[in-house]
């Protein structure tokens, strides 16, 4: 059974930033990532996140895209079987786990 993909409201503007061949890359990863979204420490396909370089992303998990050097970074809402999506950007210098732990504090996810 697949998770319900939820897009905050940023990640939808970050979406528009990419090319429509690399949204639909994204679109791709998201959706083989929805059917089992928990971390790979619980046996899903997520990558978890944790507290580090000052960054405190414990919970959460990234969807890696090397090619084209994009992270998704999402959390699992279990009780409802939701994967939020939080953020979606270029890693360029861990720009993306920034932008990510300011939008959960600001949304108080």
């Amino acid at each position: 059974m697949r998770y319900k993909v939820n897009y905050s409201d940023e990640a939808k503007v970050d979406l528009k930033e990419f090319n429509k061949a690399q949204r639909r890359q994204i679109y791709d990863a998201v959706d083989r990532v929805s059917a089992n979204p928990l971390p790979q420490n619980e046996g899903g396909y997520g990558k978890p996140l944790g507290n580090k370089q000052g960054r405190n992303l414990t919970g959460f998990c990234k969807i890696v895209l090397k090619k084209l050097g994009i992270r998704v970074v999402y959390e699992v809402i279990h009780t409802d079987e939701i994967m939020g999506i939080i953020v979606i950007a270029a890693r360029s210098d861990e720009e993306v786990y920034d932008t990510a732990e300011k939008r959960i504090k600001n949304n108080n996810i």
